[in-house]
């Protein structure tokens, strides 16, 4: 399993920013469906969740052995935050970057893209799912 490339799409979400919020991962081997996930995560602001969603997504993927992973998230502050680009300046999001960061030395690869949203209904469908179900 490890030689092989794997995609992650993530997002997160919270409805009223901050509010309830969830994630929702899914990870693919080329077309072929590896695993679908989502967690309601209580309350938190759209971008703590979708840090959320990435790490939560990076645990998963750790969890199957996968070892090469491109990134699909439609946030494009976190994609540019994961990939240097820009500083973090929200001190709530600091220490998910460090957890980020430090999973991400579990792998031989990983790449963070951004795409937009409609590339990225899965997930999205999974975060609204998450949150419904904790009502």
């Amino acid at each position: 399993m490890s030689d092989k490339k794997y995609q992650l799409y993530t997002d997160g979400g919270a409805r009223g920013n901050p509010g309830p919020a969830g994630l929702g991962a899914v990870i693919w081997q080329g077309n072929k469906l590896i695993g679908r996930y989502k967690k309601f995560i209580g309350h938190a602001t759209n971008n703590q969740a979708e840090y959320q969603a990435i790490y939560f997504g990076l645990k998963k993927a750790k969890e199957i052995g996968v070892k090469k992973l491109e990134c699909f998230l439609d946030s494009e502050l976190v994609v540019n935050q994961l990939n240097m680009e820009f500083k973090i300046k929200n001190k709530e999001l600091g220490p998910w970057f460090i957890k980020i960061w430090n999973l991400r030395q579990s792998f031989d690869k990983v790449t963070f893209t951004h795409i937009r949203r409609e590339k990225n209904k899965e997930a999205d469908k999974l975060v609204n799912e998450a949150i419904d179900q904790a009502k």
